[in-house]
């Protein structure tokens, strides 16, 4: 355990990375404090690491917070083992009073403390991300590089970037201000005034199955730093990394002489649906969440004393309507629909190509053509077994693999999924990408590629003509939502009408991306993941709003 710090020693040690992060918002340049290859972190971290996982199976994981009342867990690797861990299961009615007494304090240790606090967990937690990346691994069924890198430091800067968020917003208004209005002849009048950021009160995250660390870093992280206790509540089967990062969180703010149960666990037992039950208590004034649409349309419908931040269900789209590099293209798609089996929310489903193909530096492409050669680029990406595991990893749950099967009766298959073995994992299932060909102007086609298919599916739709495609990809984002938006062009008026039709609609797009940056793919500090503008999700990660609404600004004003 590291040596305790008082505040002002975390503030010194983070105050250098804090402003590094604003100026890193501030330019939306690259910068990253956290190394991205496992060699980064020592010769014996890899296996020490796993030594660390290895060893947290088949226990109790202890974490002495108030009101545990049972023990639960089911977790079991996508890979085939079973993780064995129970963690404490809460007794609300003790658990949230006890989190609810904590805030006092940590509101009046004001928002640069907060920082420094929120920075030093982050440092822990990059410090083991080895650890880190075996939990994500061993709970959403990414490849071992991708839980590494997605799990750790890209989930860490995530973290980092809505601490500095929620910092440059609480400090915008100043702690003191003296107020002086002349009054002619008289005295002036003068008060002094203090402005102080106070937290709504508990937030609740609800994590997700495929990115525990990423996508619950964010609300997180900026729920604490504006001064505001945070409950976690994990999925049932991706428990272990945000458990650990409550750990992490816990012990940081008791060695700074904080409550602990500012930062608490909730997992819940097999079909009690704790979510919901926390979800509309009355102490709990914030929820993030990321998963099924039909469960954020609950928690915005009913949860109606929380801000409810939701990242929901999207058909994310692709319009190709002509390339100068035709092999790159195909090349970035290809490695787009293979990641993690496309079990991402920013995987492209909707592939838009005219029906009468495109023109490309490579001749004329008809669309059988195109739809051809993407399938023969991934069936090349993934002809090799090991370099197929290492991209696919495992499918995550049955309901994955349900729909790939369920895909090839939706149309005419361009490339079937194939099952890949997995030498090191005997239990994994591991599919390759399926494509199927679609009409775009035969009605009974929509009802498929206006839904999302959540995994390795993805839809050639033929349409009539780049305007057409515009048109469709228009609607689909103002129906369905879209978390990314690619297109293909060589055409300065085709790229005009897919960028107008982003703005008005309010999707993220990228543009002739044919290199090593995929539209599946964002960067903290730079990209901005999701808008909150379409029904996708009602918040970006991270901007000013993501944060700014977790907290008010209370005046107390007296005479001077």
């Amino acid at each position: 355990m590291a040596a305790e710090m008082t505040v002002a020693q975390l503030i010194e040690k983070h105050r250098p990375t804090l402003d590094q992060t604003l100026e890193a918002i501030r330019t939306r340049a690259y910068w990253s404090p956290h190394p991205e290859h496992p060699k980064a972190y020592g010769e014996s971290a890899g296996p020490d690491g796993v030594a660390a996982f290895e060893a947290l199976r088949g226990k109790r994981f202890e974490l002495d917070q108030p009101g545990t009342d049972d023990w639960a867990g089911e977790e079991v690797s996508p890979y085939g083992p079973e993780l064995g861990i129970s963690y404490p299961h809460p007794d609300v009615e003790v658990l949230l009073p006890a989190m609810r007494a904590a805030l006092p304090v940590w509101r009046d240790a004001g928002p640069e403390a907060r920082a420094a606090v929120c920075l030093e967990i982050l440092s822990r937690i990059s410090a083991r991300t080895h650890e880190f990346a075996q939990a994500v691994m061993h709970t959403s069924g990414q490849a071992f590089m991708m839980a590494f890198q997605a799990g750790g430091p890209h989930a860490q800067d995530r973290g980092l970037e809505a601490v500095a968020y929620a910092y440059a917003e609480q400090v915008r208004t100043p702690e003191r201000a003296q107020w002086s209005k002349p009054q002619g002849k008289r005295d002036p009048l003068e008060l002094t005034k203090n402005f102080t950021p106070v937290p709504r009160g508990v937030a609740l995250v609800i994590g997700c199955n495929t990115f525990p660390t990423w996508n619950g870093y964010p609300g997180l992280f900026a729920s604490l730093a504006t001064g505001n206790p945070v409950l976690v509540k994990p999925h049932p089967r991706a428990v272990l990394p945000l458990a650990l990062t409550v750990k992490v969180a816990r012990e940081v703010l008791a060695e700074a002489g904080f409550p602990a149960d500012l930062v608490c666990l909730a997992v819940d037992k097999p079909g009690e649906g704790l979510a919901k039950t926390l979800a509309v208590r009355p102490e709990v004034r914030i929820i993030d969440y990321t998963g099924s649409t039909a469960f954020g349309d609950w928690l915005e419908t009913h949860a109606r004393q929380a801000q409810v931040f939701t990242e929901k269900a999207g058909v994310n789209t692709v319009v190709i309507e002509s390339t100068d590099d035709y092999k790159g293209m195909l090349s970035n798609l290809a490695f787009s629909l293979s990641l993690y089996s496309g079990q991402m929310c920013t995987t492209p489903q909707n592939l838009l190509i005219p029906r009468e193909g495109i023109t490309t530096d490579a001749g004329p492409k008809s669309y059988d053509e195109v739809v051809g050669d993407l399938a023969g680029a991934v069936s090349g990406l993934l002809g090799d077994d090991a370099r197929a595991n290492a991209l696919l990893g495992a499918i995550v749950n049955p309901q994955v693999k349900e729909r790939i099967d369920a895909a090839v009766g939706l149309g005419e298959v361009a490339l079937a999924s194939r099952e890949v073995a997995n030498p090191e994992f005997p239990g994994a299932t591991v599919r390759t990408p399926v494509i199927v060909k679609l009409d775009g102007a035969k009605p009974d086609s929509e009802a498929a590629y206006l839904s999302e298919c959540f995994g390795p599916v993805s839809f050639a739709v033929a349409v009539d003509s780049a305007a057409d495609a515009v048109d469709l990809l228009r609607r689909t984002i103002r129906e369905k939502g879209a978390m990314t938006i690619g297109a293909y062009t060589t055409s300065t008026e085709v790229e005009q009408l897919v960028e107008e039709a982003c703005l008005e609609e309010c999707a993220q797009l990228s543009l002739n991306l044919t290199g090593g940056v995929y539209v599946n793919q964002t960067a903290a500090f730079s990209d901005f993941h999701g808008s909150g503008g379409n029904p996708a999700a009602n918040a970006a990660l991270c901007d000013g709003a993501f944060v700014a609404n977790r907290f008010r600004t209370v005046e107390v004003r007296r005479p001077a």
